[in-house]
């Protein structure tokens, strides 16, 4: 296959294989696999990133979206709260407001 016809996963995973452990890369990974339908791989991507070193705060973020389109809502309240403390550890006021909005939002949503 040439690179034209390349879908943008092959792209990615490509690119990855010269640079492992490009952030950028292995979230725009994770999004496609998503987008694949791949759902426990995307999750995987996202978990790794948020294990990092500098744990990559959007990760957090989308993990709980992927988890609350798959009914997933107490594990997405989690990744939610742990993404809103690692906001406010890196003075990322934003994504910290982003992130507690989703989890207002979620109300009670899940709980038994």
């Amino acid at each position: 296959m040439n690179a034209s016809n390349a879908t943008r996963l092959e792209k990615i995973e490509a690119m990855l294989v010269d640079s492992p452990h490009d952030t950028f890369l292995r979230y725009g990974l994770a999004m496609e696999l998503e987008k694949a339908g791949r759902h426990a791989e995307s999750l995987q991507g996202l978990q790794s990133l948020m294990a990092d070193a500098t744990p990559y705060v959007p990760a957090f973020f989308m993990a709980a979206q992927h988890l609350v389109r798959q009914g997933r809502i107490n594990e997405a309240r989690g990744y939610l709260r742990s993404g809103i403390e690692e906001a406010r550890r890196r003075g990322d006021a934003h994504a910290a407001g982003e992130m507690s909005e989703m989890l207002a939002s979620l109300g009670e949503l899940g709980e038994s």
